[in-house]
């Protein structure tokens, strides 16, 4: 009889058993369940300790229970998404007023697009590095530039090469670089000067017989047209660098479309030095870059002895140091 009774407590405990689990998964009849909300992807992990959670010791081996230990420190996980109830919920993690908020990239970029008349856009990034004086390089050819207060930079280069290669370069050693590839150039003859300072040169083209200051007459006062160029009516020039900074980087270059030219005869080509206070009785040291006839990069030095300062406002006009170009009309 015992053993019926202790069958039957059996029973009885495995059916309640069986109830309860029922409940706790399907809920009493008629009750609805609300869907679970999906997991939170946990991206960080940030030590915070937190007065309002403490965390569970190992089970007690003894008692089959965890205790809570006041003393330990709480490791919280920074998740993607809102915290559910964060709004309401005075634990609500926040981050501290002193916390650095995150600056802006100090990556250095530079792009490099071609454009008409064998020209390339260069277009620099350096947030960084405003207001900081920057030296721009392209096979062989160097100007000085400064940064304006955003650090964004937008100007256009002729191209010495094809396959057109440039950098940047900053005092502290950082840089960039950037590539265009320039087929428009072999239809271009190019020349141009480059020195540092306060030399007083000039780069001087007189097209097909033009007298000075006259239609023609090509220099950084008239500069032509890059429009007229792409028709094949005239060259122009471009000055490249910043004089309001000492020891700067200068250069002007001349550039003529001679494989669109509609028509033929010379191109007069000088280097003008005027004498200056600034280099009067100094030494000039200048450079000469030139293309021409789809040729390679020809590359001159000039050393220059200056005239004494009674001569300031003249000028020396060197004709040998820039061939003429020879233009052949189309």
């Amino acid at each position: 009889m015992s053993r019926i009774r202790s069958y039957i407590m059996g029973g009885a405990t495995f059916a309640c058993a069986l109830g309860i689990g029922y409940l706790m998964q399907y809920g009493l009849p008629g009750q609805t369940t609300e869907p679970v909300a999906a997991p939170l992807t946990v991206t960080a992990i940030t030590p915070t300790s937190s007065a309002g959670v403490m965390p569970l010791l190992p089970v007690d081996a003894g008692q089959g229970i965890a205790r809570a230990d006041p003393e330990a420190a709480v490791t919280l996980a920074a998740v993607d998404g809102p915290m559910p109830g964060a709004g309401d919920d005075p634990l609500a993690v926040e981050i501290p007023a002193d916390q650095p908020a995150a600056g802006p990239s100090c990556e250095i970029a530079m792009t490099a697009e071609p454009m008409a008349g064998a020209m390339v856009t260069l277009t620099l990034d350096a947030p960084c590095q405003a207001g900081e004086r920057a030296t721009l390089h392209h096979q062989g050819l160097m100007f000085t530039e400064i940064l304006p207060s955003d650090g964004r930079l937008k100007l256009s280069v002729p191209a010495f090469a094809q396959r057109a290669s440039f950098m940047v370069s900053f005092p502290g050693g950082a840089g960039a670089t950037a590539i265009a590839d320039v087929t428009s150039l072999a239809f271009y003859d190019r020349v141009a000067v480059q020195w540092k300072g306060e030399a007083g040169l000039q780069l001087h083209a007189r097209e097909f017989g033009a007298d000075y200051f006259q239609p023609g007459h090509i220099w950084t006062d008239s500069a032509g047209e890059l429009a007229a160029a792409a028709r094949g009516e005239g060259g122009f020039l471009v000055r490249l660098g910043r004089m309001d900074t000492p020891e700067a980087l200068v250069a002007e270059v001349y550039s003529f479309p001679s494989g669109t030219a509609r028509q033929g005869g010379d191109v007069a080509m000088t280097v003008e030095a005027e004498v200056t206070a600034q280099n009067c009785s100094q030494t000039v040291e200048a450079q000469t870059l030139e293309i021409r006839d789809g040729a390679g990069l020809r590359v001159r030095d000039l050393v220059l002895d200056m005239p004494g300062c009674k001569d300031l406002g003249d000028f020396l006009v060197l004709k040998n140091l820039v061939e003429d170009l020879n233009i052949a009309g189309r």
